[in-house]
């Protein structure tokens, strides 16, 4: 049986508080080969290559099941009447008025509620754009997959070739869903696994003492590192979302991060705290001695990238210098930084709260939390061009959640030697966010000069 683990269960509870946990990708793809000769959408081939690719993501045929009390955590179980009609679907002019239209309309998808009963993702086809392109945007929910999982995940569905060799995948014969004696009988050996670990852990208290303190400094970085600055970055969010695209180009970005001793990671903090600089200076609050507070996900996968599942990644606590106008110089105070606390063992973000009880009691504190003022994600992809269904990939950008009362999170995603970025931002919250997407370009171009000046 395939239980949820604490880091995926940690995933789900959000939904109940108005915080949907799914990530996703927004993609620009070229048209060819999805129209008819009419002009018509050609969903149904579509479907015919997504589905020839399903045995290759066994949890995009699989729904979420919450056994009754004492049966133990929820599980994935197989979806007798899974229809890939219900979940790739065409939304004819969605883009007709380009990129913003576009926008909205992923934002009207992105807030549809999820039905547990079915697998939990979802993949739409927006056609109306300019130069016959088409948008194209899936949605993943967060307790299936992280980011890098994600980015796997989706791979599974692109080929480096528009006509790829080969058949399609077995036919799907789902296993029946496990009855409630073979549930409590899984439970009880869990929780009787659970009870051995924890006597060998008192047997061997040397070994587990020195594991503890190895995951310490992490913990204490996470949980104890003193509160994040007061702005109007944090406040309760809505459902609502607004979304801002920043494109940029890798291989500038690696020179700028070569040359000084620094990660492409790096960079994107200089210029994350670039565009909050204005931001902040925009709304009127002052940034002299500002240093605000990013959370950033750290990937403890250790599979390959193409293989990734599930959820496996720690949280690293990044300082953002707003006060330091020079991105030069922030960028030397941010490698230095990160440099440091990348040397800490980090266990995975779930295991610091195992029971759902005490989950449920922590994500009631994040409306009124003090940690992080802002979420920054960086996840790598395809570094060569790719084709979905026939269709080569044009663009591709990230859509990372919110939660709590953190009103802006940044995605970065790179692709085929792009660096695209999406800032996601509460509705209320946000209407200035082409201010902070400007910046973040205005500082990611003042790093390239900067650069090329030294060089």
């Amino acid at each position: 049986m395939e239980r949820l683990t604490a880091q995926d269960l940690s995933m789900l509870w959000p939904d109940g508080f108005g915080w949907p946990q799914d990530i996703g990708a927004l993609a620009f793809l070229q048209a060819d080969g999805l129209l008819d000769a009419d002009g018509r959408f050609r969903i149904e081939a579509v479907r015919e290559a997504i589905a020839a690719r399903l045995h290759l993501v066994p949890r995009f045929r699989q729904r979420l099941l919450s056994p009754s009390r004492g049966l133990g955590w929820p599980l994935w179980v197989d979806a007798d009447d899974f229809d890939i009609a219900d979940h790739v679907h065409v939304v004819p002019g969605a883009a007709t008025g380009g990129e913003a239209d576009l926008l909205l309309s992923v934002e009207r998808l992105r807030r549809r509620r999820w039905d547990r009963s079915r697998p939990l993702w979802q993949m739409w086809f927006l056609p109306g754009l300019p130069d016959q392109r088409v948008g194209f945007y899936m949605r993943v929910h967060h307790a299936i997959a992280d980011g890098a999982a994600a980015v796997a995940t989706l791979c599974a569905f692109l080929d480096t070739v528009p006509d790829p060799p080969g058949p399609p995948g077995p036919p799907f014969v789902p296993a029946p869903v496990p009855s409630r004696r073979e549930l409590f009988a899984d439970n009880l050996r869990r929780r009787a696994g659970e009870l051995g670990r924890a006597a060998a852990a008192l047997v061997r208290p040397v070994r587990t003492l020195r594991r503890l303190r190895a995951g310490w400094p992490a913990v204490r970085e996470t949980m104890a590192s003193g509160r994040a600055p007061r702005s109007s970055l944090n406040r309760p969010i809505g459902p609502g979302r607004r979304f801002a695209l920043v494109r940029s180009h890798l291989d500038p970005v690696r020179r700028i991060a070569h040359g000084s001793g620094a990660t492409v990671n790096d960079v994107l903090m200089v210029a994350v705290a670039g565009g909050l600089r204005e931001l902040l200076r925009n709304r009127g609050e002052p940034v002299d001695g500002l240093v605000l507070r990013a959370y950033v996900p750290v990937s403890l996968h250790e599979e390959r990238p193409e293989q990734a599942r599930g959820n496996r990644d720690g949280v690293m606590a990044v300082s953002l210098p707003l006060a330091v106008p020079d991105p030069a110089e922030q960028l030397r105070l941010i490698a230095a930084e990160t440099t440091e606390r990348k040397r800490l063992s980090r266990p995975p973000a779930g295991t610091l709260l195992r029971n759902g009880l005490a989950q449920r009691a922590f994500l009631r504190l994040m409306a009124r939390q003090r940690w992080a003022n802002v979420y920054v994600a960086n996840v790598p992809g395809p570094p060569v061009p790719l084709y979905l269904a026939g269709a080569p990939v044009r663009e591709l950008f990230p859509v990372v959640p919110l939660i709590g009362n953190v009103t802006l999170g940044v995605g970065a995603l790179s692709y085929a030697g792009q660096l695209n970025i999406t800032a996601v931002v509460d509705l209320d919250a946000g209407p200035d966010v082409a201010v902070f997407a400007g910046s973040v370009r205005h500082a990611l171009r003042s790093l390239a000069t900067a650069a090329q000046v030294a060089s």
